[in-house]
């Protein structure tokens, strides 16, 4: 029946015979022959082997292949799954595998193999790199990672055979890995029954406890299920509506974090029974709900709507908790059968229906894709390791863009993860944000239902202090990506100037030794494939000047030289010292803005726009005062002479306050004047003076003149004032 949860128990009698019948129950084109042929290979290569438990060896593809069966993979999984120890325990090489049993079965065998025969340092770098491999293989066929959960369910359903510290240490890497991977995947079978294994190994007084509580009560529990659901049939018959429904006590681990938690005890866990009620279709599904309310009274706040809102791993369902009969509570989900389908076997309940069909969302699911983005732009193992764990704990609120799409995003996730979560270069101009058409700071935590607007300045870029405020993986990784490539590029450009120079004095061209290619030593020599490389590696010192010159051949270079070298390109030794001083100098100036490069040059604002930095910018020159510098949105901007424009930027390093205009518009309430000011002095924030007047219909207007760094400290301070009760708007006049 769709309600029953999953048999996943270790089968010691499994033979290839219960085997093939289980598959020819579900896959009546299976190509048995090829199958046996598959099981009898496998046997032979790992016939002279024995388990811990003492079984041969044989039991455990049998029990993998048997999992796959249950989760109604293909043909080629469960091939998969009967030879998937065999190119790492019995040297047989990937290609006699494609030969015999097809190029599918050969690559996802080879995306579950161990990559024991590496030496690592430490055990964790060990599983880092076994993890990293076996992401990057389940990006070209996402067989490969159900292969491996069907691997661990039966290594952790026979881990009693191992020793204590091997338990945990398997137990641990499946909760950290295994079980987020199955939830992200959506098998949540799989999920829920390696979260009660582990549960077991890793906190045992606990797991034994409640196996010990649950089976106390196991007769009257189950007396209570079966007149609950013959209740709710009834009540259902009512209005015509017919379904499955099924009961059974939540799994322990699920138990368990509700006490952890709650801080609470088994006996003060209320919801210990989930019911589950199947039906033909989404209709039927809310009028279910409705029968449901109407003969019990539901808890407040313990709805959830997930037909209408899927979870990311496209798991929908209604769920909703009731006070059940004898004033019980009780947990009850309601979806369809299909549904039902999706949320216990997840992608793989897919699989029948799109087989090889590598352009499906099988093929290539968007999670998927980004982990192999992540893989290419993060340095170890360790750290791609940390990026897949953060990003796996997905969920937890549904946010929604102004258009009215939704956007799910892990707890405690900013308005700069949901800007990161649209697109990179959102993410990068982000200057705020609104939440429910109210200014909020970058730091702020979302929650579900928040409706999320992201203000963006093309003239801003990611900080360092942005990696503090964001949660997810993505954006921390396209935060450093950026702040990467802004290194690299400036490397490059002092690298480039330094070897210049030093090619000039030694009276040949960058452009002349390269046709020549003298540098062929010294890239053989670092592994650099261009020339660029070479110019990021000379500014960022990892290869100075004088070992560059001394690897080509057309300077001459002997022992003389090279006491002259020495001596005469001292200078160029400290090249990029002075580089690095000149950028400071040019910028370390009191004008705000740098006008094309120079630093002596007189500045003013326009004191119609008022820029401050973060503002789009724009400078003209003025005849007899200099440069004036207007916002790229200034109304006067038409009536300027476009021969006349400069470029202009701001100056990073310019640090004094800038004058700002706000107008607020508020109930004309006594006092008012008083609370505003009072608050943005909290804020830190100076007022050069204020402006007020009373308006009709019981408001009032202020001009506050204020005092800010920049951009984002306007933002802030904005947010601040538009918190007050009695404002009703906050614009920068």
């Amino acid at each position: 029946m769709f309600g029953e949860r999953i048999d996943f128990s270790h089968e010691a009698n499994l033979t290839i015979d219960e085997l093939i019948k289980r598959i020819e129950a579900f896959q009546s084109d299976a190509d048995i022959s090829l199958i046996r042929k598959c099981y009898e290979f496998a046997e032979k290569m790992h016939s002279s082997v024995k388990r811990s438990s003492g079984e041969p060896y044989i039991i455990h593809p049998l029990n993998v292949a048997g999992t796959l069966v249950k989760l109604k993979m293909d043909q080629d999984s469960i091939m998969a799954g009967l030879l998937h120890d065999v190119v790492e325990d019995c040297d047989v090489s990937p290609e006699d595998i494609s030969k015999q049993f097809g190029q599918s079965v050969a690559q996802i065998v080879v995306g579950c193999t161990k990559i024991s025969k590496i030496k690592f340092k430490t055990k964790e770098e060990s599983q880092a790199e076994n993890f990293r491999k076996m992401v990057v293989a389940m990006a070209q066929d996402l067989r490969v990672i159900i292969v491996k959960l069907a691997d661990r369910m039966h290594n952790m359903r026979t881990l009693q055979y191992v020793s204590k510290e091997k338990q945990m240490n398997k137990a641990q890497e499946t909760l950290d890995i295994y079980v987020p991977l199955a939830s992200r995947l959506g098998i949540n079978s799989v999920k829920g029954e390696l979260e009660d294994l582990c549960l077991r190994y890793l906190h045992p007084e606990v797991y034994y406890r409640l196996a010990e509580k649950v089976s106390m009560k196991r007769s009257e529990r189950e007396t209570y299920i079966r007149e609950t659901i013959e209740l709710m049939h009834e009540k259902m018959l009512e209005y015509s509506v017919r379904g499955d429904v099924a009961g059974r006590p939540k799994h322990f681990y699920s138990i368990y974090k509700k006490m952890t938690q709650r801080g609470v005890d088994f006996e003060q866990v209320q919801d210990l029974l989930a019911f589950r009620i199947l039906v033909g279709n989404i209709t039927e599904c809310y009028k279910v709900l409705g029968i449901i309310h109407s003969a019990f009274i539901p808890v407040p706040g313990r709805f959830k709507d997930y037909i209408a809102i899927p979870k990311v791993n496209n798991y929908q369902s209604l769920h909703t908790s009731v006070i059940g009969p004898e004033g019980e509570r009780i947990e009850i989900q309601i979806r369809t059968f299909e549904m039902h389908e999706v949320a216990e076997r997840g992608v793989a309940a897919h699989w029948k229906y799109k087989e090889r069909d590598k352009s499906s969302e099988l093929g290539k699911l968007k999670w998927v894709e980004e982990l192999m983005e992540f893989n290419q732009n993060v340095s170890s193992s360790s750290e791609f390791m940390d990026v897949v764990k953060n990003d796996l704990d997905v969920g937890g609120i549904f946010v929604f863009t102004p258009k009215g799409d939704v956007r799910e995003l892990r707890y405690g996730a900013t308005p700069l993860d949901f800007a990161y979560a649209v697109h990179t270069e959102v993410g990068n101009h982000t200057v705020g944000a609104k939440i429910n058409g109210k200014m909020v700071p970058l730091k702020y935590r979302l929650k579900s239902g928040d409706t999320v607007e992201i203000l963006t300045s093309k003239a801003q870029t990611p900080s360092k202090d942005w990696l503090k405020i964001c949660k997810s993986s993505r954006a921390i990784t396209k935060i450093k990506q950026y702040l990467m490539k802004i290194e690299r590029d400036k490397n490059r450009d002092v690298g480039e100037n330094l070897l210049d120079k030093a090619m000039k004095e030694f009276g040949t061209t960058v452009k002349a030794v390269e046709k020549k290619h003298e540098f062929a030593k010294l890239f053989d020599k670092h592994h650099y494939k261009t020339l660029e490389e070479l110019y990021v590696n000379i500014g960022s010192g990892h290869v100075t000047i004088n070992e560059v010159l001394a690897s080509i051949p057309s300077i001459e270079f002997n022992e003389g030289d090279e006491l002259k070298l020495k001596d005469e390109n001292k200078e160029l030794d400290t090249y990029l010292k002075k580089v690095t001083k000149s950028a400071r100098k040019s910028s370390g100036n009191d004008n705000a803005v740098i006008v094309d490069g120079l630093d002596d040059i007189v500045v003013k604002m326009g004191r119609c726009c008022n820029p401050i930095p973060g503002d789009p910018i724009n400078g003209f020159i003025t005849r007899g005062r200099g440069i004036t510098v207007h916002t790229k949105g200034c109304k006067r901007i038409d009536e300027l002479e476009a021969g006349r424009r400069i470029a202009v930027e701001w100056n990073k390093e310019y640090r004094f306050n800038h004058p700002v205009n706000v107008k607020v518009v508020t109930h004309d309430k006594p006092g008012i004047l008083s609370k505003i000011s009072k608050c943005i002095n909290n804020a830190g924030i100076n007022i050069r003076s204020a402006l007020a007047r009373s308006m009709p219909d019981q408001k009032g207007s202020f001009i506050f003149e204020i005092e800010v760094k920049d951009y984002s400290e306007l933002l802030k301070t904005l947010s601040t004032i538009e918190s007050l009760e009695e404002v009703i708007s906050v614009t920068r006049a």
